[in-house]
């Protein structure tokens, strides 16, 4: 009989602990639904993703996902989320690009980066046509 009372204890306690843990997860932002806010949190978040880069011009996915922002000199940036941090990369001739409608998918041609699709409304042709005029591998952006 004491048996089953021990065995419940431990059930009880580790029920406790799982939910001390999720607590403390959600209490540390840990598995939150992390987005692009607007246009200036797009414009910080490639800022920190390569010194320097000051966006003139951003496009924004329509859910948050990623953006496209340009800088005065013309380097255009592809901006996404990697797990709850976000990454960039300044794009060059070997970006794959399909647009569909209002839609825009992009691969920077890093294997490691992926390819993403962005809902950029209206502003996805203007976005597919500028990535036309990209600068070729291995030559400086700017």
């Amino acid at each position: 009989m004491g048996g089953i009372w021990i065995d419940l204890i431990k059930l009880a306690a580790s029920g406790i602990a799982i939910l001390a843990v999720a607590g403390l997860a959600r209490w540390m932002g840990l598995g939150a639904d992390v987005r692009i806010r607007d246009a200036d949190h797009a414009r910080f978040l490639a800022g920190q993703a390569v010194d320097g880069f000051e966006a003139v011009d951003v496009a924004l996915d329509r859910a948050g996902i990623g953006a496209l922002l340009r800088d005065a000199a013309g380097r255009q940036m592809l901006l996404r989320r990697h797990g709850a941090m976000w990454v960039g990369r300044l794009l060059d001739d070997r970006v794959e690009a399909r647009l569909d409608r209002d839609f825009l998918t992009i691969g920077t041609g890093e294997q490691t980066f992926g390819k993403i699709t962005l809902h950029l409304g209206d502003a996805a042709q203007v976005w597919a046509a500028g990535l036309r005029r990209l600068p070729a591998s291995g030559v400086a952006h700017g």
